[in-house]
């Protein structure tokens, strides 16, 4: 954190000394999407099954502008109408937001409820979306992102390393995030499970078409004199992706160690918020995806992806390994997409037998 500390009070020292900046530019992207659901099996009731028919939207808001030294600065908010539940269902939110300054130094931004630098489905080949990350209540322990904090993050320049090698260093000085917090903020509560997080990140293409990602996350400052740390919250993943001609593969794994706490006696509990023994709570989650994806023409591709995620109990216990599937197509038309998907999620939550089957078809406008 000291030489991370020191590149952001130099490129602040820098700063100071600009006295004038170029009129910025405002600019709108997003999506708009419809989709048509059909899920069966999952929960015994009934409640995770059925057909459905939605529409969201994500939209952008965003402004750039350039120093007189040609640095640049750009600003992004998101308004996400589906970021509320409830009564507030239909209240429109600002979301995720960010500043960064780009310098012949590097990139230094603020992240709020943005910036993730996880890297486990950086190599996903899937042409729609991977089958843990469509409709299906799946329940997967992934690997943990600093996008779920408000962080500052600090961005090597492009063409520094060799390989177009590029580093990216985060930190979070309170681990619970604020979506449209504003200015002069104070710090957040202290939280027994978890309070500073940090995060790396380094992505390398040593020959053409091959892509190599890793990234190591850590949450630090929990627990208490009557809350012992056990085992600290850390996560990381590695993946790789190749691509030749209309071919793309891609593979990676992740591992997961949620914090375990104990009490004057060292019995352990999980860091979910449970103060008592939890027999069923976990010590580590493995997870391995494997994707190809074809392009059988400029406009249509089809893809095939498998997940397979295990979870290690503290106590000695039956386990059942999560495993997912999915086979998908897309044809795009400009910016419209049309994608089907048939996914299968089985051991849903790692609970045995708690299977579940989507097919989906979706259509995708990019503006």
């Amino acid at each position: 954190m000291k030489n991370i500390t020191k590149i952001i009070l130099t490129l602040f020292a820098a700063v100071s000394l600009i006295s004038s900046a170029t009129a910025g530019e405002l600019t709108v992207t997003g999506t708009a999407k419809a989709t048509y659901s059909v899920i069966s099996g999952g929960a015994s009731d009934g409640s995770t099954t059925g057909k459905g028919l939605g529409i969201a939207n994500e939209i952008d808001f965003g402004a750039s502008g350039e120093l007189d030294n040609g640095w640049t600065w750009n600003y992004q908010i998101q308004l996400d109408p589906g970021n509320t539940s409830g009564s507030d269902k239909d209240v429109v939110q600002n979301d995720d937001s960010q500043l960064t300054l780009t310098t012949n130094f590097g990139t230094i931004g603020f992240f709020i409820s943005e910036g993730g630098l996880n890297v486990d489905d950086a190599a996903s080949a899937s042409v729609y979306g991977r089958a843990t990350d469509l409709g299906i209540t799946d329940g997967i322990v992934e690997g943990a992102g600093i996008d779920g904090t408000n962080s500052i993050q600090y961005h090597t320049p492009a063409g520094l390393l060799p390989f177009g090698t590029t580093v990216k260093l985060a930190y979070a000085p309170s681990k619970g995030a604020v979506d449209g917090v504003s200015a002069n903020t104070g710090a957040g509560a202290y939280s027994l499970y978890g309070n500073r997080v940090e995060q790396y990140q380094i992505t390398t293409s040593p020959v053409e078409g091959l892509k190599i990602f890793a990234d190591y996350y850590r949450e630090s400052d929990a627990g208490s004199p009557s809350n012992i740390v056990v085992q600290e919250m850390e996560s990381g993943s590695v993946a790789a992706s190749y691509t030749t001609g209309p071919v793309k593969v891609g593979i990676s794994k992740t591992l997961n160690a949620p914090l375990i706490l104990g009490d004057a006696t060292t019995t352990a509990i999980n860091g979910n918020g449970a103060t008592t023994y939890n027999s069923a709570a976990a010590r580590l989650y493995t997870t391995n995806k494997y994707s190809i994806a074809f392009n059988a023409t400029d406009a249509l591709s089809v893809s095939y992806e498998y997940e397979k995620s295990n979870r290690e109990l503290i106590t000695n216990a039956t386990e059942y390994d999560l495993k997912a599937r999915a086979i998908q197509a897309a044809y795009t038309m400009g910016g419209m997409t049309i994608a089907l998907s048939n996914a299968q999620v089985d051991n849903a939550g790692y609970k045995n037998n708690n299977d579940s089957t989507e097919t989906l078809l979706a259509v995708t406008m990019a503006f």
